[in-house]
């Protein structure tokens, strides 16, 4: 197996289409409205922030067909290579007749201006093939748009148009037949693209990818784009060569055994965070809040955690789990905990012909107690101006293993080193538990910036080890001189 050079191939709306002699840093937003002239998918912000552009893209994974809602203005285009893309031209039925996604919109009035339409209907009919028609609660359709903006503070009318689409006459999405034809385009081989000094790479094994990284060590590594997308719309930055991992069979396995749950570097966000949540429902609010639904189906959790950005909000919940991430070169594979990676502001324990293969998280123990915070301006779609994550594991009431991480406070999600020993050896009371919220002072100087102050965000992760300690203590037996007793 290897990679062929050939145009890229996928199916848009239906249609079998082949693209080449464009770059391969053009987007798919850019594709669909200046070269096929798909207006109906808006370009709003160009950074995967207003869901004017959201799209729906279909593909096999294992033996399954996954579709999922992106941003489309921070998708590469040749990452469709194999798959099928959808846009809102494509839910007109054959008889004419509207979608009961669209439909709804009319009937509830949920078009205002009209520019963001588009994008909250996509999203929404991701939502209705996902669940085959089947009416489901309101909670999953305000979470399906939370990826999408609308100015005109419609937001009432589309979630009445998302629970009211059930109702209508359902149609049916053809998941057989779209899987049949997307086994015959995906070839054996992995993509290689070329066009304008630009080379796209999609290697289909771990082997071809870490022999490409041998092979061209400065080039871009992409997963899902929703960091390196802004490079090009936001920074104008040239990318020369440029690896994505999204096609390799070996990032794309999560696997739970005695050791833990292991997650591949290529495992969107989506998923990954669904295999936690699975062992740790402690992460269920995290799983929410990270992000939009449609940057948690592009995003990789493997992305997140390469990028090292200091308010990646997946890490810290890993670090205080005690994860540890897999590298690979051609030279072998090695292991090392997840903390020890950063080693300061974007700067990684990596060599420059390493791969991130995949992160192991422990599983629980009864003797654990874990949470994960997350403070924000917004509840959805924020960066995080303070994300903590503790994990205590007492005896009795006595602390035998404290790991704390944050991250918000420093160059890197880091652990704080000094208020764990504070804490290790004491009996988990509030005494002690003051001694720890203030050696954090000892742990993180955090700066002040647009979403917090260093005060604030000192006082904060001060506060939230408190609210940890406050839902984790353990429970006073009630005495019989608190209770009233009533003749």
């Amino acid at each position: 197996m290897s990679v062929e050079a050939r145009p890229i191939r996928f199916y848009l709306n239906d249609r079998l289409t082949e693209v080449s002699g464009v770059a391969p840093t053009t987007s798919v937003l850019s594709f669909l409205r200046q070269d096929q002239r798909l207006c109906g998918t808006k370009e709003g912000c160009a950074e995967g922030d207003c869901g004017a552009c959201t799209v729906v893209i279909a593909e096999i994974a294992g033996s399954e067909l996954q579709t999922k809602a992106v941003n489309a203005c921070i998708q590469f285009l040749p990452t469709l290579d194999g798959k099928a893309l959808y846009t809102v031209e494509a839910l007109r039925q054959s008889s004419g007749d509207l979608h009961p996604v669209q439909d709804a919109m009319v009937k509830c009035h949920g078009s205002q201006c009209g520019f963001c339409t588009p994008g909250f209907v996509m999203s929404l009919w991701a939502l209705y093939i996902d669940t085959d028609g089947a009416k489901t609660d309101e909670n999953r359709v305000r979470e399906a748009i939370t990826g999408n903006l609308c100015r005109c503070t419609g937001y009432r009318p589309i979630i009445k148009a998302g629970r009211q689409m059930f109702d209508l006459p359902r149609v049916v999405f053809e998941r057989e037949g779209l899987k049949s034809k997307l086994a015959k385009i995906n070839a054996t081989s992995g993509l290689e693209y070329t066009s304008r000094d630009q080379r796209f790479f999609a290697p289909r094994s771990l082997q071809e990818l870490v022999q490409l990284r041998s092979d061209y060590p400065d080039a871009t590594i992409l997963a899902g784009g929703t960091d390196v997308g802004l490079w090009v719309n936001k920074q104008l930055r040239e990318l020369n060569e440029i690896v994505y991992t999204g096609s390799v069979t070996e990032l794309r396995v999560t696997e739970k055994s005695a050791f833990g749950i292991s997650i591949g570097a290529a495992v969107s966000l989506t998923d990954a965070y669904a295999a936690l949540k699975s062992v740790y429902p402690q992460m269920n609010e995290m799983w929410e809040r990270f992000a939009s639904m449609p940057i948690r189906n592009a995003g990789t959790l493997g992305g997140n955690i390469a990028n090292g950005s200091p308010i990646g909000d997946s890490m810290p919940a890993l670090i205080a789990l005690g994860a540890t991430a897999k590298l690979a070169s051609i030279r072998g594979t090695r292991g090392l905990p997840l903390e020890s990676l950063y080693l300061g502001y974007q700067k990684k324990d990596m060599a420059p012909d390493e791969i991130l293969v995949s992160v192991t998280i422990p599983l629980p123990t009864p003797e654990l107690k874990f949470r994960n915070y997350k403070l924000s301006k917004r509840f959805d779609s924020d960066i995080s101006a303070v994300c903590a994550a503790f994990a205590v594991k007492l005896d009795g009431n006595i602390v035998t293993s404290c790991r704390i991480a944050m991250g918000g406070m420093a160059a890197t999600p880091k652990r704080a080193l000094n208020a764990e020993r504070v804490l290790i050896g004491r009996s988990w009371d509030e005494s002690n538990l003051r001694l720890g919220m203030a050696a954090l002072s000892q742990d993180f100087a955090p700066l002040s910036d647009m979403r917090a102050t260093a005060d604030y965000r000192l006082t904060a992760a001060r506060n939230l080890l408190y609210r940890f300690y406050l839902e984790t203590k353990p429970v006073e037996p009630l005495r019989s001189t608190d209770v009233s007793v009533f003749a």
